[in-house]
């Protein structure tokens, strides 16, 4: 476990984004089952990158890492291993599963950590309505596959997740016969957009009704070719709130019309009062007064950490919908922003499925990741604006999405290196070890 101790005094500088782990993951899965060689150009290891690439090896690609880029190179879905270990990552278990039951040979979908508590009744829901045996206890990891998967007309519950939607979306092309998905209360409709916007790149060709009805066509397999990972919004929508918050920051290497759903956070800086300007080279974001907003991240939910922070510094009460999306993340994030920036000083309120946050100062104090690295990115931003310090337990957790996160954040920042509370270095930073008493 790392503590990290943070207090700086504003922010000023040029960052480029880190790569969109979403389109990295989905692209890696893709080039599973295809034939031939897939160059994947902008690769950053993260944790959740990591588990894709094992997984990938696993159903049998062969993967070559060459600085920032990938070379896969498939011969469609032929496992070498009969235990797909997903790590913690919520989109590789969910998206590889359909993937991996592309094969008749049994394997076991598992993970660690939070991932083990995570419900999977959705995925062991369209596997068998596919044909397949699954084993299973109480809808949770590990899940145990086997079976000929066979091409159908299937409904699915799209209302926790589209993760799932995602990774039949990309196995069902492969199915000798043609398939429809009937979504129920599809969320997150943006990362759908995302999966289809790159397999529509792959040669995959897939129509819908208004994200209602999927109909693929099968005996389609991707075509190789070179893909480049754009800037990833989830992360960049953190540092484009330390502008606002507490500086200038300019972000270089994030696409203003991509189909992340997490763009969405410069429509609610530019409501709350925020400087921002959009060119084709970067995204620069500075401090302004800004006041309380209103925003519904029901279809963005990692948005709900960095808008907190946002609305924790804006004059009134913001209210942000769409907190039922946040049970099954790493943490029930809606409870450990109330809990953690309670800590603060700062107020937040929960209902059925809304957050008020009531802007104020921010206090120093010691405050728990509850190992979620959304969390832990969060908290690490209130430090620009605290009293005093603010000692964040679990730091390492950024690890899973953003890795360069601390040695990015002490970039931009009027320097006042973190002091670390443990024997380990934790990774792009320049600050020296402490251990603890």
């Amino acid at each position: 476990m790392v503590n990290i101790s943070l207090h700086y005094s504003g922010c000023d500088g040029v960052l480029t984004a880190p790569a969109s782990k979403s389109y990295l993951q989905r692209a890696i899965a893709i080039a599973v089952f295809g034939e031939g060689q897939f160059i994947i150009n902008g690769y950053e290891p993260s944790a959740d990158a990591e588990a894709a690439i094992s997984i990938a090896q696993s159903l049998g690609a062969e993967i070559q890492i060459s600085g920032s880029q990938l070379s896969i190179v498939s011969k469609k879905v032929h496992p070498s291993a009969s235990i797909l270990n997903c790590g913690e990552a919520g989109l590789s278990a969910r998206m590889f599963s359909p993937i991996a039951a592309l094969s008749e040979q049994e394997i076991t979908i598992t993970g660690s950590g939070s991932l083990l508590t995570r419900p999977m009744n959705m995925v062991i829901d369209a596997l068998r309505q596919l044909g397949k045996e699954v084993h299973e206890e109480n809808g949770l990891l590990p899940l145990v596959i086997q079976g000929k998967m066979e091409a159908s007309e299937i409904t699915i519950d799209g209302s926790e997740s589209s993760q799932l939607l995602t990774g039949l979306l990309i196995a069902l092309p492969l199915l000798d016969g043609n398939s429809l998905i009937h979504v129920k209360s599809l969320k997150s409709i943006p990362y759908i957009q995302m999966t289809l916007d790159i397999l529509a790149h792959y040669g995959i060709s897939i129509k819908h009704t208004n994200f209602q009805i999927f109909e693929i066509k099968g005996n389609q397999i991707p075509t190789p070719s070179q893909y480049t990972i754009e800037g990833d919004w989830s992360g960049a929508a953190f540092l484009l709130v330390a502008g606002a918050i507490a500086g200038r920051v300019s972000v270089k290497g994030l696409n203003p019309n991509s189909a992340q759903a997490d763009k969405a956070i410069l429509s609610v800086l530019k409501q709350c009062g925020a400087n921002t300007l959009v060119t084709s080279n970067d995204i620069s974001v500075s401090k302004n007064e800004v006041n309380a907003f209103e925003f519904d991240a029901t279809h963005s939910p990692d948005l709900f950490p960095s808008l907190a922070v946002l609305a924790a510094c804006c004059t009134g009460t913001s209210k942000i919908t769409g907190t039922h999306r946040l049970i099954n993340k790493e943490s029930n994030r809606a409870l450990a922003i109330r809990d953690e920036f309670q800590k603060l000083g700062i107020s937040v309120n929960l209902t059925e499925n809304e957050m008020f946050i009531k802007g104020g100062k921010v206090l120093g104090g010691k405050v728990n990741s509850h190992n979620d690295h959304r969390m832990a990115m969060a908290l690490s931003l209130l430090s620009l604006v605290s009293e005093s310090h603010i000692e964040i337990e679990n730091a390492e957790a950024v690890s899973k999405s953003y890795p360069g996160f601390y040695r990015d954040l002490g970039e931009i920042t009027t320097k006042q290196p973190p002091s670390f509370k443990t024997g380990k270095r934790y990774e792009g930073t320049n600050a020296k070890n402490k251990k603890s008493n």
